[in-house]
């Protein structure tokens, strides 16, 4: 029997297990020239906090690897206090909270 290696999230470094929503985020938004470019497999809860923290401009300028994601305030917070979930936990991210 052969062991399946669960994906890593790219923005909180937990694994992704099967059947837990997942998407591609590309690190520069398609439409700010992003088509085509890099992209990140991240739990689809982790890729709703980045944009709901983030606007494609400011992804496409400063905040376009993963590690810069990871060091911005607000997503480090967020990293802190996901990564004391587990790796299916799934929740709500309410509306925009970009100031």
């Amino acid at each position: 029997m052969t062991e399946t290696i669960d994906p890593i999230c790219a923005l909180c470094g937990r694994p992704i297990p099967e059947g837990v929503p997942q998407s591609q985020h590309h690190l520069i938004p398609k439409l700010r020239g992003g088509k085509g470019g890099p992209t990140v497999l991240l739990h689809h809860l982790c890729h709703r906090e980045i944009h709901a923290t983030l606007t494609e401009n400011e992804l496409a300028r400063e905040w376009n690897t993963p590690e810069k994601l990871r060091t911005h305030p607000r997503l480090e917070k967020f990293i802190g206090w996901i990564r004391k979930r587990p790796p299916d936990f799934d929740s709500r991210v309410p509306g925009k909270r970009r100031r």
